[in-house]
């Protein structure tokens, strides 16, 4: 039977092509071999057709001959460049050798030192001998060092600066070493609570009621504490003074009347001592009572007046000057922003409008009371919480000027929230990323506020923006009274709490102040103007340079 001649394509699944190869219509062509599992059953056919085209169509091995010539020259011309590139080998030296090296390189050395040495004691006369010893040793300095020194220079410079902006780090009281070391310094020494938080160890928790009593024990003995400092503090601990704003110029004032009463020692200079004088107050406000974000601010305020003060000044006129300052940031940032603050807020107040606000703000009352003397017809919400209950306080007041009130606790803000426009809340600070930080509660008032789309308006003073960024309310807060939320304001009968510092599964935690988001924020009011969340940082570098300039 005839063996028929089968062509295939290249698209042949059969075939497989190895080595060049060209299109068929060229006068060589390649190889083809078969698949090796195509090789059974049809290596008869294939036979055939494969020395046909070998008898057919021989190998001219004078075809490749100039494609490895050049290949040749190509790999002679690589090894030339790498011989011109490559640099000589040195010649292999024995142990003994490099050792000889190396002690003729010393003696020649020794001779050059000796040299340069005989040259200085030349030069000085000899009355210098060990000092030019010391500078010959020294490594010879190259013409690029001063700029190198100055650059040195800049950088710590840089360096310092960046530490002066940061904030400085809080204390840690889960910290022993620390601890220890603050209880020495420490001029009230509460006693500390037996009933602590786990979660919350890194704040202070104390007994309540020890602080009071240790400072009246201690007040013919502080003689460090100016009078006037040592009462603002007695008046923190003893929580007679509340609020930030009412805190804040307490102790502007009592840091006033130290100044007034200072007077400088012969051997120090008032900058550096008055600093120091200030530092110390400060830490007797801080054992009192944690200060808030807005006490630091000012604080800073005052230390960077006393630091700019000038040299030419006496004691008597650097005196007169912080004092005017003082009284200049209180007027500026805190009343007269407070008016500007109420001028912008009540742009955003119309007929009808139903108005809600949490707890006490000073602000926010201003707001409300300006509003209602211009003639605007609206209504208002006052949200309570316990234990301090701050609302009732703001119920008296507005209801006294003729205002329509609803008051209602903080379990019943989303009953009551449909009905609302317009929301109105204060704020202890207001933090670079946005965050408001406020009475315990805001939070969760604003919150619902978001979730009704009621927009939410944070009154807030330029001088509580602060460069902290806060997460969480965990991090940084201030723990009030545990007892305080154990009873139950005019019911003397419930008293299911009363021995809870006894059982050992029970602890009870007052949390003072919450974080709010900003993305529960709508606005914030400021002596500005009305800003996003958003625009923090810049008003914090505003702010920051107005103290540059004041």
């Amino acid at each position: 039977m005839d063996v028929t001649h089968v062509s295939h394509s290249l698209g042949d699944p059969k075939i497989r092509r190895v080595g060049f190869f060209v299109p068929e219509s060229s006068t060589t062509d390649s190889y083809k071999i078969l698949s090796p599992r195509h090789l059974s059953g049809t290596l008869p056919d294939m036979q055939t057709s494969v020395d046909a085209q070998v008898s057919s169509q021989s190998y001219d091995a004078s075809e490749n001959l100039n494609l490895e010539t050049g290949i040749e020259k190509r790999e002679e011309g690589e090894k030339k460049v790498l011989k011109s590139r490559s640099k000589p080998l040195k010649e292999k030296t024995t142990k003994a050798e490099r050792r000889a090296l190396q002690e003729a390189q010393r003696a020649a050395k020794a001779v050059t030192s000796k040299d340069e040495r005989s040259k200085a004691v030349a030069e000085t006369g000899g009355a210098a001998t060990a000092k030019s010893t010391k500078q010959s040793s020294r490594k010879k300095v190259g013409p690029s060092s001063p700029p190198a020194a100055d650059k040195k220079a800049g950088e710590r410079l840089l360096d310092k600066d960046r530490k002066k902006d940061a904030p400085p780090p809080r204390m840690q009281f889960d910290d022993e070493s620390r601890m220890e070391k603050a209880r020495k310094r420490a001029v009230v020494n509460p006693t500390e609570s037996r009933t602590r938080v786990e979660l919350f160890k890194h704040l202070p928790q104390h007994e309540h009621g020890t602080k009071l009593s240790n400072l009246e024990s201690k007040f013919f003995h502080l003689g460090l504490v100016h009078p006037s400092v040592f009462e603002v503090g007695q008046r923190y601990s003893a929580g007679d003074i509340w609020g930030g704003n009412a805190r804040c110029i307490a102790m502007l004032r009592a840091l006033q009347d130290a100044i007034r009463d200072y007077c400088t020692d012969h051997e120090k200079a008032l900058v550096r001592d008055l600093t120091s004088k200030i530092n110390s107050y400060v830490s007797f406000f801080t054992e009192c009572r944690p200060l808030s974000m807005s006490m630091g601010n000012a604080i800073r305020f005052v230390k960077s007046r006393i630091v700019n003060l000038s040299t030419n000044h006496s004691e008597f006129e650097a005196k007169r000057t912080l004092c005017s300052d003082i009284d200049r940031f209180i007027n500026e940032k805190i009343i007269l922003a407070d008016k500007v603050i109420v001028r912008h807020a009540f742009t955003k107040i119309k007929d009808g409008d139903v108005l809600l606000t949490y707890g006490l703000s000073c602000v926010v009352e201003m707001i409300l009371l300006y509003a209602h003397e211009l003639g605007k017809h609206f209504r208002v919400v006052v949200v309570d919480s316990q234990p301090r209950l701050e609302g009732q306080v703001l119920l008296r007041r507005l209801v006294a000027k003729g205002l329509s009130c609803t008051y209602t606790h903080i379990n019943a803000v989303s009953y009551i929230m449909h009905e609302v426009t317009r929301v109105l809340l204060g704020a202890s600070a207001v933090l670079s990323n946005g965050t408001v930080y406020s009475r315990v509660g805001t939070s969760c008032v604003a919150m619902v506020a978001h979730a009704f789309r009621v927009p939410v308006l944070i009154c807030c003073e330029a001088y509580k923006f602060n460069e902290r960024v806060l997460l969480d309310s965990i991090c940084s807060n201030e723990l009030g009274d545990p007892d305080a939320i154990a009873r139950v304001p005019g019911r003397m009968d419930v008293n299911y709490l009363d021995n809870w510092a006894s059982e050992d599964n029970l602890r009870l935690l007052n949390l003072m102040y919450d974080a709010t988001p900003s993305d529960y924020v709508t606005v914030i009011v400021t002596d500005y103007g009305m800003l996003p969340p958003t625009s923090v940082p810049v008003i914090v570098r505003e702010y920051r340079r107005e103290h540059l300039l004041m």
